[in-house]
């Protein structure tokens, strides 16, 4: 049986921590930041977790080997 590769997309965008979360980038920051308030620019900095559901399906299916 060949092993599974990994996404090559997913390890772009996803990063599991050592305790198993899955870490991601937040949405809505690349344009457009005139039409924002600050308050959402400064929510939308860094980096947040993914919903336990969503980040199983990305460590079963995309991930399989981190």
């Amino acid at each position: 049986m060949p092993k599974m590769k990994t996404k090559s997309a997913a390890k772009k965008r996803f990063k599991i921590t050592g305790t198993g979360k899955v870490l991601y980038a937040q949405a809505g920051k690349r344009h457009g930041m005139i039409k924002r308030t600050n308050k959402q620019i400064r929510n939308h900095r860094g980096t947040t977790t993914l919903f336990e559901g969503d980040a199983a399906n990305v460590k079963k299916y995309f991930l399989p080997n981190g």
